[in-house]
Formats: C-alpha cells, structure tokens, sequence
C-alpha cells in the first residue's frame, strides 16, 4: 500500500509540475499558454492518460483514508500534521476547477482553452483566492511528501539547496503566469460588459448543461465530505471499543493503549517525545526499542520491519515502535534519544550503536555537596538537589545541551548531537552561563535553608567522541564516550584547585568565537596527554558572553 501511494503521488506530481509550468507561460502570452496545453493534453486527456491520472488520485485519497482509519490516534509530530492537512483541504478546493474544466469538456463536448479558463477564474475575487490558495496547497503537499520521502537518501542531503530553489520558484511562477494572463484579460472582459458576454462557451450553455455540472459539483463535495466523516467515525469506535495493553515505558510511565495501536503511537498519545525520523512508515529505525518483558507474545515483525532491523543488525529484543503492535503487556526502552534526526536512521553493519562525531562534553559538579546533608534529613537533602537538578536541566533544555549522565552531585551534559561544532561551543557557553544565573536564583529562594550558598564546577572541552547507546542492555543510556570526555571531566576538576565556575579549554572559545577577556590562562598537563593542554579559568560564565556581546556591538558599529 506505502508502495502504490508513493507511485500514484508521483504521478499526480508529475502532472502538476506540467500544469505550473503551462501556467508559468502566462508571463509571455495566453497563446503560449494555450501551445503547450495542447502539448500535455495529447498525454493527459488521451484514454490512458486520463485513467492514470484519475485513477492516481482517486487511489491516492482512498489511500490516505485508509492510513487516517488505521491510526488510533491524531498526536503526530507538526510536520506530518500539516501533510495530512493539507492533502485533505485540496479536494474541496480542488472538485470545483475539475467541474468546471474536465467535466464541461468530458461530458459536455465544451473545449474550454486558457482563455476562457483564465476569464472564468478572474470573474471574482473569491475565484482568483481559491485558485491561488489551491496552487500553494497542492504544492506544498508535493513537497513534504517529496521531501519525507527522500530524506533519508545520502545524496538528497547535498541535493537540497537545488531542490528547495525548484520548489520555491514553480510555484512562484506559476502564479506570476496566472497574475500576468489574468491583467491581459481584464480590458477585454471590462470591454463587452463582464466575464458572462467574453466567456461565449460557458454564456451559451443551456440551463441543463449548466444544472448538470452543479449537481455533479454538489454530488462530489458531497461525497467527499461523507468519505471523511465516515472515515473518522470508524477510526474513533475502533479505538474506543476493544481489549486495551499497557506499556512500562524506561520512563517509569505505565502506558494504556487499545489493541492494534502501534507503540509509537501509544508513547506519542501519552505525550512523551519519541524518535521517529520517516513518521512511523518503516523507512528508518530511529524508533526503536528494546523490548525487556512481553516478547515472546509480541506478533512477528512484518517484512518491512525484518528489512529495517537487518540493515542495522539488530537483536532479537530490538524492535520498531512503528510497526509493532503488541496484543499483551510489554516493557521497553527507546534507544535513541527522542530528537534523533535522519543521521541517525541506520547504524553501521557491524552492529554498533555508535558513532564518531566532534561534540563538546560539559561536566558539571555541585561543591560540597557531603557538607550539604550534615545536620539535615534526607529527604530535606533530596529535595534540594532535584531543585538543583531541575535548575541544570532548565539550563541545557534552553540551550541545546543533552543531559546524557548524572552521578550523585553532578552530570554530565553534551552539545552538538544535531548542531555544527561552532554551534555547540556557543550553546556550551551559553548553558554554563545560564547554569550560574540558575544557581545564583535557587540560592536566593533557599536562602533560609542553605548555611552557604550553592556553588557548581564547570569543565568544558570539545573534540572526537563516540556518540550512541551504551550500557546494558536493561538499562541502556544515550551517551558518549571518547578521550575528549575524560578531559572535561578534569577540567572540571580543575575549578577546585584554581577557584573559578569554569575551566574551559582554548579550542571550545575558539570555535565558539569567544574571546577570553580577564580570564587566566592556564598551561595544564592532562593525564594520559603528552602535550599540555591550553584552558582558561572563568569566575563568572556570564561574564564571557557579555563581553562577546559587546565585541560584536563594536565590531557592527559604524
């Protein structure tokens, strides 16, 4: 079925480039216009090319009804949303310039050219609105499911600056050749007193010919609307009625979902973020999990999902929250993280769940922390640290960071996973600062608890890591590991010897374009390293992005 609806969305896509381009000719002349529609008629409006075309988006809607049935439920991710909204506002837009083109011609014997096409449609403002917004609807439908198509293919990604400026300019001129045709006509239809006296053909049909078309224009609508309602009534009594299943998500969150509702589906319900890169069809791996309990009642994978896991060499317990649709119970853990993009749709064959990326590590540890329970209950212990917690998550969700660890007082964040490097030293930066803003505010509203004020340890450094999902196999985590990691961490080790917030190193300023200011710098020895490593000593984080703001200030003035 995902294959018949790519083939049938090509087909109506190859004739709407076609008709763009027909229309595109409106900025030289309707004669033009007029040349190459009989050019693309010969095909189009020959037996089989009618078949095909009718017969392509007749299929094409039928299939997307029977996708929209088989969904338990409407959360998708924005960008699928706005695909599937748009293809179902074309028909009603669409059945009226059908009507009043194929069927006067069809059933009628009427041969309407461009002329009278390009009359009728600029016989009121409503007419030239509804024909620009179904231009700018059908296209943007084209695109995405172009686009979500072909995103996954390694060379698209260099093909995008190309394909983006074809898809910006079609249907730029086909409105302009639609605009330019419409103002030739106008004198004209000013002239001989309205569209009704210039359009001789339609001015002279017979009231039953003129009848016929509106019925036949009601009848569609008509049908259209009650395809999609029933549609939507069936899918809506089908999740309503029938044995439910729960998922024990890594989360700790304990999911009900009806039988039949995909796992994906029955997550994203929930409200919980979960990666799925092709939108749930099969074309990636990206939301898969690893199933812990309820495997062995699980259905088998299908053939797509066999195809899809064999790419990556995945286990037995690894399966794809798209396509499985559990009957019974199941516990699972998603193993990539919830914004995972088209880089991480295949892993290598080998069977690792890694990969090689420049990426800058943050380690971050909260001082004297041992001091902090002295004197206090423990649960008056834990409740400031999930407030210091909340406060470095707060940090990273608004920066970019991903929070990959956390040990007792500490955690370990990185930056770059979906980002250039330039990207992630910034955003590092920018976290750090908002780290000490967000520790300067707890201490304020623990005033009355605190002996001393909190106080954090920052180490920053960038280079090559092994990103992916490590650990075991219960209790897998998304992280990174590499020499560069170690190194963070002892630059952050180093604030306690130097007395600052921040060791960051050289290369993370560099990168981030970031000069050092009043920060000391520092020639350190890191163990394991030969060469000495080039860190600076920061009191305040704050304090580097002020002053960059303010060379970057001077540098813009005139």
């Amino acid at each position: 079925m995902r294959l018949l609806r790519l083939i049938t969305g090509l087909v109506v896509a190859g004739f709407v480039v076609g008709h763009f381009l027909n229309h595109a000719l409106g900025v030289v002349s309707i004669e033009a216009m007029d040349r190459m529609r009989g050019m693309l008629a010969a095909w189009w409006r020959s037996p089989p090319g009618t078949i095909l075309l009718y017969g392509s988006l007749l299929t094409h809607f039928a299939l997307a009804l029977i996708s929209l049935h088989r969904r338990t439920t409407l959360r998708m991710p924005l960008w699928e949303g706005v695909q599937l909204g748009l293809g179902l506002a074309i028909p009603p837009l669409l059945i009226a310039h059908v009507v009043g083109t194929r069927f006067t011609w069809t059933l009628l014997g009427h041969n309407i050219d461009y002329e009278r096409i390009v009359g009728l449609l600029w016989s009121s403002e409503w007419s030239i609105a509804r024909q620009s917004l179904l231009l700018l609807i059908v296209w943007a439908h084209v695109c995405a499911g172009i686009h979500y198509w072909l995103r996954l293919r390694r060379w698209y990604q260099n093909a995008q600056p190309v394909a983006f400026a074809v898809a910006l300019l079609l249907p730029a001129l086909a409105l302009a050749g639609f605009s330019s045709a419409g103002f030739t006509l106008w004198p004209s239809i000013e002239n001989v007193g309205g569209m009704q006296r210039y359009n001789v053909d339609l001015a002279g049909m017979s009231a039953q010919d003129r009848n016929l078309l509106a019925h036949w224009r009601s009848a569609l609508e008509w049908a259209f609307w009650l395809a999609l309602g029933a549609t939507l009534l069936a899918r809506w009594l089908r999740t309503r009625i029938g044995a439910t299943y729960q998922v024990r998500h890594a989360s700790g969150r304990v999911i009900t979902a009806p039988v039949g509702r995909s796992i994906l589906e029955a997550i994203r319900d929930e409200g919980l973020p979960h990666a799925s890169v092709c939108g749930g069809r099969a074309r990636c791996t990206t939301c898969r999990v690893r199933v812990s309990d309820g495997l062995s009642h699980l259905p088998p994978p299908g053939r797509m999902e066999k195809q899809a896991l064999g790419r990556i060499d995945a286990p037995a317990n690894v399966r794809l929250a798209c396509q499985c649709r559990p009957t019974r119970d199941v516990s699972v853990t998603p193993l990539l993280p919830p914004n995972a993009g088209p880089s991480y749709a295949e892993q290598p064959r080998s069977g690792a769940q890694g990969r090689e990326r420049r990426i800058v590590a943050m380690f971050v540890d909260l001082r004297d922390s041992t001091h902090l329970a002295e004197g206090r209950l423990p649960y008056d212990v834990v409740f400031i640290m999930n407030q210091f917690f909340a406060e470095m998550h707060a940090a990273l969700r608004a920066t970019g960071g991903y929070y990959a660890q956390f040990r007792g007082d500490g955690l370990l964040a990185l930056y770059g996973l979906e980002t250039s490097l330039a990207q992630a030293c910034r955003g590092a930066l920018e976290g750090a600062a908002a780290m000490q803003a967000g520790i300067e505010s707890l201490n304020q509203s623990l005033a009355n608890d605190l002996k001393e004020p909190l106080r954090i340890g920052i180490g920053i450094h960038a280079g090559v890591a092994i990103v992916g999902t490590m650990g075991p196999p219960q209790a897998p985590i998304y992280s990174a590991i590499g020499d560069m990691v170690n190194t963070a961490a002892r630059l952050e080790n180093m604030t306690k010897a130097y007395g600052c917030t921040l060791v960051v190193s050289a290369e993370v300023l560099r990168q981030a374009g970031v000069e050092p200011g009043l920060a000391s710098e520092h020639q350190v020895r890191v163990r394991g390293k030969t060469e000495r490593l080039t860190v600076y000593a920061v009191q305040d984080p704050r304090a580097l992005l002020t002053a960059a703001s303010r060379s970057a200030s001077a540098t813009a003035a005139p």
